[in-house]
């Protein structure tokens, strides 16, 4: 065939679909908000449920209410009944490093207690409420309720310089989250009352422990220094027989300086009483029972022991902490509100719906265009 030919000859159909024009894939948005309308009922529908599921969602989703105490350091008002209850044991200078900065640690350190937490959880009505009556027999649920309840307390430091809202002064705030408002600050309250009572227990029983151990103290060293004596006074009662016996061996009789005689006394066994005077010493240092008799010392601290002996630290109710502010009944609920979640839940079925009325468009768009075809 020539080249005429060819060129003349008519074109064969060589593509099955229509070539679509490169430069038309511009976005038309009239066609898009065209579509949108013409489906506006769809849309609105779906938005709506979307809307309503939110609502309902947002009645399904936990309360979190929260009770907020703040604390500082306890003043004199508070430690009065504790300095009263100290007062013998500090003029018995009894050991003890019990102060205002001291209880407050121990508060705040028994407060973040895991331990404590779940003790005083185990007896509260409020965790055995959470677990159910019929589950009350059911030690791992119980046990499972007691933990996820005892992180919801709180202890910040309000004096921390990262919070911008951070004091001038030392405080904390204490906090629990609970389901409503009244169990929220009744469980704070409680808690609060129960770590104070234990910090309570803690300080009279370690000021006991250090009474016993200073009376333990004295005693043993008392009892020390006696032995001590009574070694010594047989010691003297020795050298005063060893004395009389050089004394009568040496013809002194009669004290030495008493006639002006100027005599260098031995210094192992002295002659200088005589050996009258000697023996009279001698009678007068063996007729003692009792060494401490003439020993003002051992006589005072065993007045000392005595007066320990009947210190009694009693049972003494003070208040570790000073109220900035009482546990409070909350009065809004934490986390989104039912209007937040609505709004959100009705925007994202604004989504979804256009989303949906757009793909089904697009999908009809395309079959009819295949039809054609």
């Amino acid at each position: 065939m020539s080249a005429i030919e060819l060129k003349n000859a008519p074109l064969e159909e060589v593509r099955a679909f229509p070539v679509v024009n490169g430069s038309n894939q511009e976005i038309d948005l009239i066609n898009l908000l065209g579509t949108l309308y013409t489906a506006k009922k769809t849309i609105i529908s779906l938005t709506a449920a979307a809307a309503f599921a939110g609502l309902m969602v947002s009645f399904l989703l936990p309360q979190k209410w929260s009770s907020r105490a703040v604390v500082t350091p306890p003043e004199a008002s508070q430690l009065i009944e504790l300095r009263r209850a100290m007062v013998e044991l500090t003029v018995l200078d009894v050991a003890n490093n019990v102060d205002a900065e001291h209880v407050y640690q121990n508060f705040l350190k028994d407060f973040d207690s895991q331990a404590l937490r779940e003790e005083y959880l185990a007896n509260s009505e409020y965790v055995k409420k959470l677990a159910n009556a019929a589950d009350a027999g059911d030690n791992s649920k119980l046990h499972r309720a007691i933990q996820e309840t005892s992180a919801k307390f709180k202890a910040v430091n309000n004096a921390d310089p990262k919070l911008t809202d951070a004091t001038p002064y030392t405080s904390w705030s204490l906090s629990f989250t609970g389901p409503n408002p009244e169990e929220s600050q009744e469980v704070l309250s409680g808690y609060i009352r129960f770590v104070a009572q234990r910090v309570n227990q803690d300080v009279v029983q370690n000021l006991r422990y250090a009474l016993e151990l200073k009376s333990a103290v004295e005693k043993d060293k008392l009892q020390l220094d006696k032995i001590n004596l009574e070694n010594q006074h047989k010691v003297n009662i020795q050298r005063l027989g060893y004395s009389l016996e050089v004394a009568n061996a040496a013809g002194i009789k009669k004290p030495v300086y008493s006639n002006g005689q100027a005599v260098k006394d031995d210094p192992d066994y002295s002659v200088a009483l005589g050996a009258d005077g000697l023996a009279e010493k001698l009678k007068i240092e063996s007729s003692l029972k009792d060494v401490a008799e003439l020993n003002a010392s051992v006589q005072n601290r065993e007045y000392y022991l005595t007066k320990l002996s009947e210190v009694k630290v009693n049972d003494v109710d003070f208040q570790p902490f000073r109220y900035q502010m009482n546990p409070s009944l909350p009065m809004k609920k934490e986390g989104p509100g039912k209007s937040i979640v609505v709004v959100l839940a009705a925007l994202i079925g604004l989504i979804a719906a256009s989303g949906f009325v757009l793909l089904r468009n697009a999908v009809s768009g395309r079959k009819k265009t295949l039809e054609i075809i």
